[in-house]
């Protein structure tokens, strides 16, 4: 493709805290840089049917403190087809639209890197999801957030634990991966964290009684993934109604409260880093790649790595946990 004047920008997926904070950095950036920009409503699926709007440096005035997404996202069927996304390109090439800069997890780069593929269309991804397991980058956009959310919700939870010498068990995101039940624990001083990546290596709930839940404590909090692997909260406390009857065990789901509230510092400025450094990135001729920041640089990291690789969990931080949980 030729030099690039008009870029467009969506948000798909989950939410993130932060994306919006991202779509100011991609506007503003792109602005100043003196490129066009395009808003896409409700990601892939505005994409395909047209929803659309030039976005100018007011239209991102006072949403970097939002959470949500000022763009909507949404899930769209037809996207998936080659017939869906030849549609979507037919809006890019009617909107004049030279290249793609889209915020959002693992499916929504995938669906950047196959657009990217079949039309030669230069896409930039920006790691927009809460649960952090996007490969190549240290954090992502929202995760901070969510972590914080986590942090709050089971400082609360500990008062109650406390007062009733009960077994909590706190059920956070984390589909595939264990990183907000983990540091979330840690960060929260739980007792235990029961994560996909280690369900086939030992019984973890099994460890967890024998290890961490000592008779000097009148109470415990274990945090769960929501992951199919582990089975999830409830899963866990029916275990133990049914092994360990002595202990008096009460469940709490978190959900999308994790999802939502305004952006921590943290988001707000990585998502401002990176937002700048895709337009950046376009303007250096990069295509197909994710921002990310690794030991707090920027670094360009392939959609087949980000996507295909998986992130993995730092052992060291599960010894931390097991020693402090005595």
């Amino acid at each position: 493709m030729g030099t690039i004047k008009c870029i467009g920008i969506l948000t798909s997926g989950g939410d993130a805290p932060g994306m919006n904070a991202a779509i100011r950095a991609v506007t503003r950036s792109a602005i100043y840089n003196g490129l066009q920009v395009k808003g896409i409503y409700r990601g892939y699926k505005g994409l395909v049917t047209g929803e659309i709007q030039e976005f100018k440096t007011q239209n991102v005035s006072n949403i970097i403190q939002l959470g949500g997404t000022i763009l909507k996202t949404a899930r769209c069927k037809e996207f998936k087809t080659p017939e869906g996304r030849k549609a979507a390109y037919e809006n890019m090439q009617k909107e004049g639209i030279d290249a793609l800069v889209v915020i959002g997890g693992d499916g929504s780069l995938t669906g950047a890197r196959i657009l990217a593929q079949e039309f030669d269309v230069p896409c930039i991804g920006l790691p927009g999801t809460i649960d952090n397991d996007l490969y190549g980058t240290d954090t992502t956009i929202g995760y901070d957030t969510a972590l914080n959310t986590i942090l709050d919700a089971v400082d609360k939870i500990r008062d109650t634990a406390t007062s009733h010498e009960r077994l909590f068990f706190v059920e956070v995101m984390g589909r595939d991966a264990g990183f907000l039940a983990l540091n979330g624990a840690i960060a929260a001083g739980a007792e235990a964290a029961i994560i996909p990546e280690f369900n086939t290596e030992v019984d973890q709930l099994e460890e967890f009684i024998k290890n961490g839940f000592r008779k000097s404590k009148s109470s415990s909090i274990v945090l769960v993934a929501e992951s199919e692997i582990t089975g999830g909260a409830m899963h866990y406390a029916e275990r133990v109604k049914n092994e360990y009857p002595q202990y008096d065990v009460r469940v709490t789901i978190l959900g999308h409260l994790q999802r939502g509230g305004r952006p921590t510092a943290h988001d707000r400025i990585i998502a401002s880093r990176m937002g700048v450094a895709s337009i950046q990135a376009l303007l250096e001729g990069q295509r197909n790649v994710m921002i990310g920041i690794e030991n707090d640089k920027i670094v360009y990291v392939p959609f087949t790595k980000a996507i295909k690789n998986d992130k993995p969990i730092d052992r060291e931080l599960v010894n931390v946990l097991k020693e402090l949980s005595i």
